[in-house]
């Protein structure tokens, strides 16, 4: 077993959580409001089955469709900004944005691929 140094230099109660010990990755792509909102009808669903099977089917479906049309509405909003940025650039003198416009595209290219 390794001993941790940074660790055992903090003082006694102030070792990092969790959330900070992780590398920040992209923002998600709905708040994180919507996103509870969907997850609780999505449980609501989830709990209710039992009872009325077919009601919490629909409830389910309703959630699934009410993230899909969120996630193809930031999309879109994505890709309008995105687009916006380089459209009117001369890419001989403007290179620099249109690579960070390239690299948006990819980043979210690839997310959209780990779904």
């Amino acid at each position: 077993m390794m001993y941790d140094q940074t660790r055992a230099q903090q003082p006694a109660g102030q070792t990092r959580s969790t959330a900070e010990r992780r590398t920040p990755g992209p923002e998600p792509l709905l708040p994180s409001s919507e996103r509870d909102k969907i997850a609780l009808r999505l449980g609501h669903a989830l709990n209710s089955f039992t009872d009325t099977p077919r009601e919490a089917l629909e409830e389910a479906e309703s959630a699934y469709d009410e993230a899909t049309a969120q996630l193809v509405n930031v999309l879109a909003e994505r890709r309008r900004v995105l687009r916006a940025g380089w459209e009117e650039q001369d890419p001989a003198t403007r290179s620099d944005e249109l690579r960070h416009a390239l690299r948006e595209y990819r980043e979210i290219t690839r997310r959209l691929l780990q779904l």
